[in-house]
């Protein structure tokens, strides 16, 4: 009775153990899946244990169950059938499955739960009625079950698991180029910034390395890939675009036979073709350091966008060129360039000396004047005239052509062949005409990369200084052009810049601004305290003693009947101009720093007509507006304006023409591309801004003052408003006709 006792106990501890076990076992998915339940009293007894969270609830150890190891053996030998669940622990009588079968219930997903002391306590749980020598071969067997403690069931199923020791993280760098990438590695988190002066570009290597684990990208197993070849390529021809090659060193790759040598040489380039894109894109030198009156928008470059754009292009040699500017006018340029270098290896043309060749058209009083010279076809050769090559003739084609060369030297424009012109022609002039070229492909770097707005069809305006031309443009093709009046050369220069035209104003009041009033008009009342009131002009003192000028609407304003209106920080915009005689002048610098339409009326409904298509605007219909009060005429989308120096272009009929550096833009910026020092002209250079403040001032006696500032103190509209601001009231006319006045 006892031994039965006994044997009882022995079973209840046993059972015991397996509701233990299975309570870790019923955590797991993947066991539930693979285990079968082959018995109704496995699942009486999976029914009747509630399951925790096995993140909660660690499975039991040995030292949580002490089994009577006697009772359980004798039990376990004598009545099998009494345990139908032992089964699930050792359903083989082979030893090497029944070892392997306690991986089986260690892969109980449990994160908290110590996974090795699993597999550890199990074997001595389940399998009872082992020997010694078989829990000692259990024993060594454990680091495998440990390991595969989270594999499938499938896979930890497999007898044969092999001990597996940490997996690194699998590199995708070729074994070839594992040395180079540890170097670039190295290089990058620890000296980059002696391959990259700028921090985006060290950030941006940075993370494009890193990204790649540090593998090269322009060579492989020590080649040149095909990324390196298009780069390497462009930065050879750096010369065609108007740059330096110097400045965009290629590494010798070919000497480069060591890692370290390999990595240098890759960061290298790296930095060189930073250098290129940000170059060809913005240009070598900022345009603060030619003058204080240039304004155009920045336009960087992203590094980010240059790695991974030249890196996964098909052609890099393209996508690298692609950083300089896109404009039809720029390509020309370049193309131009080509030809002006290869001139250098044909034979150069002397004209000879002789007598002054000169053409006289006809007139009233005389008939045409053509003389005939054995140098004309020379001469014709010389100045690029292909048409009627050998004729001999001193024409009136001939004559233009030698008048155009006479300026664009700035030799006085007569058309007349004397010595002195003779002697021009013969003096290596394709070096100066190289260098023009180069400087203007340099400023086209400073404009936007687009100079219209899609929305009205990539509609813009542009107008050359040098030229004294203004054109309107719209689906690349030119829609309008009229002449210009530009900035006197100094202090009045035109500006360049670029803004945006937001409306136009019919019947505009001239806002005299400080500079002029004074700087010219304040020093001549001091002479004549009537000269104002002569000239139409109203004087206004403010509360503060400061003075403003004003001059009301009418035919004989300064601004014409009408101005465009693009407001900028220099305050010019341009308008009409009551001396007309000006236009017909070669050279037009005369004005303040606006600029003066030749028909303003045309130039307003070509605008017009842009940016309000629907209304239909005529110049007729402008002028039906003249008038005395100001008519604001606003523009749905604004119209960009470029302001532009163009020394050096190709025109319609694709001849490449020069101009008078009138301001002396080009001889400055040769000076600094010559002489400057690298990287360092890419700097911004801080300019004071101009001064719009108007100092208190003592009026001499006897000068009319309007309102003796009524309305106008300190606290009143500022210079701004004033000059762009809502239309004011014209005020009545003040002594007799107006007459010609100062005007920008």
């Amino acid at each position: 009775m006892r031994d039965c006792l006994n044997h009882r106990a022995g079973f209840d501890r046993v059972l015991m153990t397996v509701a233990a076990t299975f309570l870790t076992v019923s955590a797991s998915s993947a066991l539930a899946q693979d285990q079968a339940r082959s018995s109704a009293a496995e699942l009486a007894i999976e029914a009747a244990i509630p399951r925790p969270e096995p993140a909660n609830v660690p499975p039991p150890t040995a030292s949580d169950i002490k089994l009577d190891t006697t009772a359980t053996v004798q039990d376990s030998a004598k009545e099998p059938t009494k345990e139908p669940v032992k089964t699930e622990a050792a359903p083989a009588p082979a030893p090497e499955k029944v070892e392997t079968k306690p991986s089986d219930v260690a892969t109980t997903p449990a994160p908290e739960a110590p996974k090795s002391d699993t597999a550890k306590s199990e074997p001595a749980q389940t399998e009872p009625a082992k020997t010694e020598a078989t829990k000692t071969e259990a024993t060594k067997t454990e680091p495998a079950k440990a390991d595969t403690a989270t594999a499938t069931p499938a896979a930890s199923a497999a007898p044969a698991a092999a001990p597996a020791e940490p997996v690194k993280a699998a590199s995708n760098v070729p074994a070839a180029d594992q040395p180079v990438a540890d170097k670039l590695k190295d290089l990058i988190g620890a000296k980059a910034s002696r391959h990259f002066e700028r921090k985006n570009e060290r950030a941006a290597v940075e993370k494009f390395y890193s990204a790649r684990d540090f593998a090269p990208v322009w060579t492989q197993a020590g080649s040149l890939t095909a990324a390196a070849k298009g780069v390497i390529a462009r930065l050879k021809d750096a010369a065609s675009d108007g740059l330096n090659p110097a400045d965009y060193p290629v590494p010798d790759f070919a000497a480069a036979t060591t890692p370290d040598a390999l990595a240098d040489a890759e960061l290298k380039l790296t930095a060189s073709m930073f250098d290129y894109a940000r170059q060809a894109q913005s240009g070598r030198m900022h345009w603060s350091q030619v003058s204080a009156d240039i304004l155009y928008p920045e336009h960087p470059v992203d590094p980010n966008e240059v790695l991974t754009k030249i890196t996964t292009a098909a052609d890099a040699s393209a996508a690298l060129e692609s950083y300089n500017p896109p404009q039809k006018l720029y390509k020309e340029l370049k193309a131009k360039l080509a030809e002006l270098r290869g001139q250098g290896n044909g034979p150069a043309i002397e004209i000879a000396e002789g007598p002054t060749l000169k053409y006289t058209p006809a007139s009233k009083k005389q008939a045409e004047i053509v003389v005939d010279d054995a140098r004309v076809p020379q001469l014709r050769a010389k100045l690029g005239l292909t048409e009627n090559a050998s004729d001999t003739r001193y024409d009136a084609t001939v004559a233009e052509a030698v008048r155009k060369f006479q300026n664009g030297i700035e030799m006085k424009p007569t058309g007349i062949l004397d010595d002195r012109t003779v002697k021009a022609l013969n003096t290596p002039k394709r070096d100066k005409q190289i260098d023009v070229v180069l400087v203007n492909m340099e400023r086209w770097r400073w404009l936007p990369r687009d100079l219209g707005v899609p929305a009205l069809g990539d509609a813009y305006v542009i107008l050359n200084i040098p030229d004294y031309t203004l054109k309107v443009m719209q689906h690349g093709q030119q829609v309008w052009t009229t002449r210009v009046v530009t900035g006197k050369p100094g202090q009045h220069a035109t500006p360049l810049l670029t803004e945006t035209m937001k409306y136009i104003t019919v019947n505009p009041t001239w806002n005299v601004p400080p500079s002029i009033v004074y700087n010219e008009y304040l020093p001549a009342l001091q002479q004549d305290p009537t000269v104002l009131q002569r000239m139409g002009l109203k004087l206004e003192q403010n509360r503060d003693g400061s003075v403003h000028i004003s001059q009301p609407p009418g035919e004989a304003n300064a601004l014409g009947r009408i101005r465009f209106n693009f407001p900028n920080k220099f305050l010019v915009y341009q308008h009409d101009t009551p001396d007309k005689y000006l236009f017909a002048k070669e050279e037009r610098a005369f004005s303040h720093g606006c600029m003066r339409v030749q028909n303003p009326d045309q130039y307003a409904s070509v605008l017009l007509n842009i940016a309000m298509p629907n209304e239909k605007y005529t110049p007729e219909r402008i002028r039906s507006m003249y008038g005395k009060s100001e008519i604001d005429l606003k523009f749905p989308t604004p119209i960009p304006v470029n302001i532009t120096y163009q020394t050096a272009f190709v025109d319609e009929a694709g001849k490449l023409q020069f101009r008078k550096d009138v301001y002396g833009r080009d001889a400055t910026m040769l000076n600094i591309l010559k002489n400057g020092r690298g990287k360092d002209l890419e700097t911004v250079v801080a300019h004071s801004q101009p001064s719009y403040s108007r100092p208190a001032t003592t009026l001499p006696s006897g000068v009319a003052v309007a309102n003796n500032g009524g309305g106008f103190g300190s606290s009143g509209p500022n210079f701004f408003e004033r000059l762009f601001g809502a239309p004011t009231p014209p005020p009545a006319p003040v002594g007799r006709r107006p007459q010609r006045v100062f005007t920008r």
